[in-house]
């Protein structure tokens, strides 16, 4: 369920949809209270002008044609947006854009504003058309003030794409869901298994493979510990989101005990009804699709900000300073993630036992594959270089002893790029002696 949601939150059909069957229903409802009205012989509303019907006609008619036609341009200039983005910082860019929540209610409004507008003409009815003319004037007065609405949601449109497309604005819609992310695998205060199983002492008794290929989307970490719950074993995510799966591969494993009364209090509780079901409800909780997505993939979504970087440095472009700005915001986030709770990829059920295990990359994991592509394409940027080496320090202020020899390999391995594009002296110097000094030689002593 929550993977459907995703997606629908990151597509274009389903607010307009929604707010579409909203209209349509708001249209049959007022169109009925003039009918009941009417049959109650209230002839007027207060503040609402009589309409003939040829007036009715004409003023829904022009709204719900313009509305179409402004909803067309505004999709239009949407696609052109994403068509620019995407060249300039990223194709991985454009779910951000899909996801954009003012993109989705304005192209909702102006379209739900055509629907309604639609519904309520066809209840416009003239004497030639029947016996009795009618005109739902509140119907069409509120088509009015839609159109009104309307107008200002064009004028908001048009501030925001122009916002939208600006380096700072991408950068933060971004770090926003990299931070997002972080929160959810490493929360400030992690569940904690209370009564800890070895896995050494459990067997494999049943191995779940993937129905297609792709990557691993999402993991639904709680209907996982449910269903593991209810038979009492535990559930192995052996593909993790960001993990790319052939069809056919292994993607889960449900592990027991070789002896049921071995496992703290599964006497008499294991369930096995509904045994022929589980491996579909194993694949509806670790969905898996063509596109890699961040919404678990902590590493793919701090690559979201480390694109941005590198498109700024390739050599038509030659923007060292979107690199410099995408560097230090990855720090922000990057700092934070090395100050949570390690994250032991062990989750409970209700009893507190462990119940799912599904290993996550750890910060240096991230932190490496960033400094991988620093290393890569923007050792010859003597900006970007000294953005890097902020981004050292500052994580080397929070690094746990026990991480302090990852964090020097990192150093080791970034002095070593830096040096083999041969630097100028003038720069060299002032940069070798920054980098030596983030860790001095007694930091993991």
């Amino acid at each position: 369920m929550r993977t459907w949601f995703l997606h629908a939150r990151e597509s274009f059909w389903f607010l307009p949809a929604l707010f579409g069957l909203g209209a349509v229903l708001l249209a049959l409802g007022l169109t009925e209270l003039d009918r009941l009205l009417l049959a109650h012989g209230i002839q007027s509303v207060p503040f609402i002008a009589d309409l003939s019907a040829t007036g009715g006609r004409a003023i829904l008619t022009v709204i719900g044609g313009t509305m179409l036609g402004v909803a067309a341009t505004s999709f239009s200039i949407t696609i052109s947006v994403l068509a620019t983005t995407s060249s300039a910082y990223g194709p991985r860019l454009v779910r951000n854009f899909m996801a954009d929540r003012g993109n989705q209610v304005v192209l909702a409004v102006l379209t739900s504003t055509f629907l309604y507008t639609l519904v309520v003409l066809r209840a416009v009815r003239t004497e030639q058309d029947s016996t009795s003319a009618f005109v739902p004037v509140i119907a069409v007065t509120f088509a009015v003030l839609l159109a009104i609405g309307n107008v200002a949601v064009l004028v908001y449109f048009i501030h925001h794409i122009a916002r939208s497309v600006q380096v700072t604005t991408l950068q933060n819609r971004v770090l926003k869901e990299l931070r997002a992310v972080i929160d959810l695998l490493y929360p400030e205060d992690p569940r904690r298994v209370t009564a800890p199983i070895r896995l050494q002492d459990l067997r494999v008794e049943e191995t779940f493979f993937s129905s297609t290929a792709g990557y691993v989307q999402y993991v639904d970490i709680d209907d996982l510990a449910e269903l593991a719950d209810s038979n009492r074993t535990v559930v192995r995510v052996l593909a993790p989101p960001g993990t790319y799966v052939l069809e056919g591969q292994p993607i889960a494993e449900s592990l027991g005990s070789a002896s049921r009364e071995a496992t703290p209090g599964t006497r008499g509780k294991t369930d096995r009804s509904g045994a022929e079901h589980r491996p579909k409800k194993v694949a509806s909780a670790i969905s898996i699709g063509a596109p890699r997505t961040p919404h678990q993939d902590l590493v793919f979504a701090a690559r979201g900000l480390t694109e941005i970087g590198i498109r700024g440095l390739a050599s038509g472009t030659n923007d060292p300073y979107t690199a410099v700005a995408a560097i230090d915001a990855l720090s922000s986030a990057l700092v934070t993630l090395v100050k949570r709770p390690a994250a032991t990829g062990r989750f409970p059920g209700p009893d507190g036992q462990l119940r799912v295990v599904c290993e996550l990359p750890s910060p240096f994991d991230v932190i490496t594959d960033v400094l991988l592509s620093v290393r890569t394409y923007g050792m010859q940027h003597p900006l970007v270089v000294r953005a890097a080496v902020r981004l050292l320090c500052r994580i080397a202020a929070v690094t746990d002893r026990e991480d302090i020899p990852l964090l020097r390999r990192e150093i080791t391995a970034f002095r070593s790029a830096y040096l083999a594009v041969d630097p100028p002296s003038a720069d060299a110097a002032s940069t070798l002696s920054s980098i030596d000094d983030i860790l001095p030689e007694d930091a993991d002593r």
